[in-house]
């Protein structure tokens, strides 16, 4: 057994270690050229493999293009290809010196809005695309708001095809304003414009020599410097336990551990903590890392997120699956009427009184479907009562009740402990993605339902 720097750790713990690795989504309206400029990020950035760009250049030239077309690096779909759009979301991975990146080429018809919405779940910025001829459409506010309500934390205003307007400043400042006005009104903290032309390179890997009115950063270096802190370790401790380690041999008799992935926070040896949602209270003894067990991995005095570790307690606790561990002195609310935002990805309806499964976390419980109060239209973010029902691509709010309290965080304080699934109990289909709380960051806080009287069956 060893320890590990209690220094090192404490450190990054509190963030002073350098964000490595980026994820970030790219959007907007159809031929706006967010395939485009994603391929060009690839190129210039020497991100793409010899055989990949001969396959570029092959099916260009097949189609009667002298140039490569870089979109084809993203439209990976033979039905995108044939048409030219992008239709499902495109994940790519590639490395600069300065730091990894995940980045989410999703789809800009309005009929693929929950694609944008998986693509930008997970993402720390949005690259939002708009045509310098077209300026702000419906579908840029659509890709704002969603960006908003999913609380990415910055996002992108990319000005593409500059060279079709005569790379004019005044053009470029008239869309930056009008859209950092309308996402900062959506509560979106940090919106940056740069003005670039995909197709040219200019200031998406390379300044621009056509704009010298232009100082900013380009898309890349954006990308690379643009502080993201996590913020995870800063966040209240919130371990969701996934498997419980009882190997029960004869080198560990009395083992007992709890294996999972801290989703925010940090945990340390002697915190007093409370299991979730039994209540019962006990001190962290032990912590194993790697998540192995049985003594198998290394010691440490205290993990934080997202580190994979197995935790020991001082107390003979019943935990199982999906329960959750956190300090006794900032626990979450349990609740078993959840309140949330939701976006429907399924092609069949969600309809009042529908049984449904939730996950949250690694813990799935029974629930229903209660109200739909409104569905949040996104060209003007509109609010229509009652609808009745959600279909694909509707976002709307939603008052669940499940058989069983969760231990749930507002979505604003934690994308991660604050998300949750709605599924099909009949197929296992992921029916909606849920944002626990309220939907905008300015938006005032809703009042609780009140409790739903049990009874038997799924009505809780």
């Amino acid at each position: 057994m060893t320890s590990t720097s209690n220094i090192a750790a404490e450190q990054f713990a509190e963030g002073l270690s350098a964000t490595t690795l980026l994820r970030f989504a790219t959007a907007g309206s159809v031929d706006d050229g967010k395939s485009t400029l994603v391929g060009r990020l690839l190129h210039d950035s020497k991100s793409v493999l010899t055989d990949q760009l001969e396959a570029v250049e092959h099916a260009s030239r097949s189609r009667g293009q002298e140039a490569p077309d870089l979109a084809l690096l993203t439209d990976g779909l033979r039905a995108e290809r044939e048409q030219g759009i992008t239709i499902d979301v495109a994940y790519r991975y590639f490395a600069t010196p300065r730091r990894r990146f995940i980045l989410a080429d999703t789809p800009g018809h309005v009929q693929y809005t929950r694609n944008m919405v998986t693509g930008a779940s997970t993402a720390e910025l949005a690259v939002v695309l708009v045509d310098a001829r077209n300026g702000v459409v419906e579908q840029t506010r659509r890709h704002a708001a969603v960006a908003a309500l999913l609380r990415v934390p910055h996002v992108v205003l990319a000005v593409n095809k500059m060279d079709l307007v005569g790379y004019a400043e005044p053009v470029f400042a008239a869309i930056a304003e009008e859209f950092t006005a309308y996402a900062a009104s959506l509560g979106v903290p940090e919106i940056n414009a740069i003005p670039i032309s995909a197709l040219a390179g200019d200031n998406v890997v390379e300044p621009s020599a056509h704009m010298d009115w232009y100082g900013g950063p380009t898309v890349l270096e954006y990308l690379e410097t643009v502080p993201v802190s996590h913020d995870l370790a800063g966040c209240p401790a919130r371990f969701p336990v996934q498997y419980v380690i009882r190997p029960q041999s004869a080198e560990h008799p009395d083992y007992r551990g709890y294996a999972g992935q801290i989703a925010s926070g940090v945990l340390r040896v002697g915190d007093p903590v409370t299991v979730l949602p039994s209540g019962r209270t006990s001190t962290i003894e032990g912590i194993d890392a790697l998540g192995v067990g049985a003594g198998a991995g290394t010691t440490v005095d205290l993990a934080w997120a997202p580190q994979s570790v197995t935790v020991r307690l001082a107390d003979d606790i019943d935990i199982s699956r999906g329960d959750l561990i956190a300090p006794t002195a900032q626990l979450p609310a349990t609740t078993q009427d959840v309140e949330a935002t939701v976006c429907h990805v399924a092609d069949q309806p969600l309809t009042v009184g529908q049984r449904v499964l939730l996950k949250h976390t690694t813990r799935t419980v029974k629930a229903i479907v209660k109200d739909i109060p409104s569905r949040l239209t996104l060209d003007d973010l509109s609010q229509h009562p009652a609808p009745g029902q959600l279909v694909a691509n509707d976002i709307g709010r939603v008052k669940v009740r499940t058989a069983e309290p969760l231990a749930l965080d507002s979505y604003a304080d934690s994308r991660h402990t604050g998300s949750f699934l709605l599924i099909d109990p009949a197929d296992g289909t992921t029916l909606s993605a849920g944002m626990a709380g309220d939907a905008f960051a300015d938006a005032a806080t809703a009042p609780e339902a009140a409790p739903a009287a049990d009874e038997e069956g799924w009505d809780f």
